[in-house]
């Protein structure tokens, strides 16, 4: 371990020098590099030859690092699949961190492993195999071209997870499954297909309030007995309006529902009556008329779903979310060109607008528009992105780890009241000159921002390498050569 507060703060710099060559990176694996080792394997890109070396690593801790690192490919992270320790596996299930906005799919074959791995009926287990596939599922690292393709897969073992995907899979492959030659699948299938029974739906639901009760009155088909028995005692009114499974005649009687936000709701849904609708949208409430004007008929209830995300909510609050596949691009183009900013809003979610629906965007007059373009879009102009880094704080993670983030031309911001903008603008290599005034700024950040900054003389972060205000930045800084690096690693007590 690091002798001195000093030796600490070089191993934290070196470890995180963006120039720092193979040779210098490998020696930050020993044992006595300390915190600096979770700079290294999880909080930046590596060289290939590093990556090997942490995947054959014989320490827990650092193959962990990497694999929840989110600056390394999903393809060298997928390396672990196969690794010894559980808590590797889980920390590549679960995915990088920290968690913001998309991250990328793991590869086909890693997802296989994962999703069909068996426990070692041998060893006691700290970690599941059912537990690790829990975090994969919520991790956002299944692609939708992934799990379109399990109910066909040639792994029984998937197609048989295939059937928990149940609401969301055609009527051909639910009977596929069902008529699966492989006796487990069709069990699973029989179990999973129950969702959509009413008889099954009445004898599975609690009677008491929890999070089971409103998954089945949200998602599974509706029985009437208990839609009547709903109705009569006000009770999951908002979970039967939403449901698409709920009768027609039912959805009629919720459209007069004395509660506005369960009117609202039924606004919203894809298989409204239109005279319904047109009942709807002279509701005396201004919510219930948006929800049932915004978007005319006919719907699908992905559309429904796409402005439910947006809709009553900022962009900072709603942040990157999953976009949508099954949403046709044209529809989302239509939006794009919308009168109603919370359509333009829902559009600005897309990834797939072409070119001139993006710059039409970020030109919106409405902020909440091209914030969540910014968060979204893969062509999101710099500007754009910088914009919504100013206005909306807590998203700034997601926005720093985007590619299109501005790193230069930030000189207007050296005085800024946000320490976070400050150190954006103390790290800009564009300067005419180097930024020696923000080294005395009162924030840490910014002071370190600014000794790592590569416009600085090599005189001058050799000073501040001996002042522990600096001496992290300085050693972070890109200009010193290698032969300094091994230096402050000899000198921190790395042999």
């Amino acid at each position: 371990m690091p002798s001195s507060p000093l030796a600490e703060m070089w191993l934290r710099g070196v470890a995180a020098n963006p120039a720092a060559p193979s040779e210098v990176l490998l020696r930050l694996l020993a044992p006595a590099a300390g915190p600096a080792r979770k700079i290294l394997c999880e909080e930046r890109g590596l060289p290939p030859d590093v990556i090997d070396a942490v995947i054959a690593h014989p320490e827990r801790a650092v193959r962990r690092g990497l694999a929840r690192n989110r600056h390394v490919s999903p393809g060298q992270r997928g390396r672990l699949v196969n690794d010894p320790d559980a808590f590797v596996r889980n920390a590549l299930a679960s995915g990088p961190r920290p968690r913001v906005g998309r991250v990328d799919a793991l590869p086909d074959d890693v997802l296989e492993i994962l999703l069909t791995r068996q426990d070692d009926a041998g060893h006691g287990q700290l970690l599941t195999a059912d537990e690790i596939r829990q975090e994969l599922e919520v991790s956002g690292q299944i692609s939708q071209a992934f799990r379109c393709a399990m109910p066909e897969h040639e792994n029984p073992e998937l197609r048989r997870r295939a059937a928990g995907l149940w609401l969301w899979l055609t009527p051909l492959q639910r009977d596929a499954l069902l008529a699966d030659p492989v006796p487990a699948v069709r069990e699973a299938a029989r179990v999973h297909s129950r969702v959509l029974d009413p008889e099954a739906m009445e004898a599975d639901l609690p009677e008491r309030d929890c999070h089971g009760r409103s998954i089945i009155l949200v998602n599974y088909a509706v029985s009437r007995s208990v839609a009547e028995a709903c109705l009569a005692s006000g009770r999951d009114l908002w979970s039967l309006a939403h449901n698409r499974h709920t009768p027609a005649d039912v959805v009629a009687r919720l459209a007069r529902d004395p509660d506005p936000v369960v009117r609202q709701r039924v606004a919203g849904r894809a298989d409204l009556d239109p005279s319904v609708l047109a009942e709807l949208a002279n509701d005396p409430e201004d919510a219930v008329r948006t929800r049932a004007l915004v978007h005319p008929l006919p719907r699908t209830w992905a559309q429904r779903d796409a402005i439910d995300q947006v809709i009553g909510r900022t962009a900072e609050v709603i942040g990157p979310i999953a976009e949508r596949r099954t949403t046709d691009t044209d529809w989302y183009a239509a939006c794009a060109a919308s009168a109603h900013p919370l359509l333009r809003r829902v559009a600005a979610t897309c990834s797939r607008l072409p070119e001139e629906l993006v710059n039409r965007l970020a030109d919106d007059p409405d902020p909440e528009v091209r914030h969540l373009l910014a968060y979204h879009h893969p062509c999101a102009p710099p500007e754009t992105i910088l914009d919504a880094f100013l206005a909306t704080p807590r998203q700034r993670p997601h926005l720093l780890a985007l590619p299109g983030f501005p790193r230069t031309g930030l000189q207007l911001f050296l005085d800024h009241e946000d320490p976070e903008v400050r150190a954006l603008a103390a790290a800009d290599s564009t300067w005419d000159q180097p930024p020696v005034r923000l080294l005395t700024d009162p924030e840490a950040s910014v002071r370190g921002a600014a000794a790592a900054n590569p416009l600085l003389p090599p005189d001058q972060v050799s000073a501040l390498l001996a002042v522990p205000d600096t001496a992290e930045g300085a050693a972070a800084n890109p200009i010193l050569p290698a032969e300094r690096l091994h230096e402050l690693l000899t000198a921190s007590g790395l042999t």
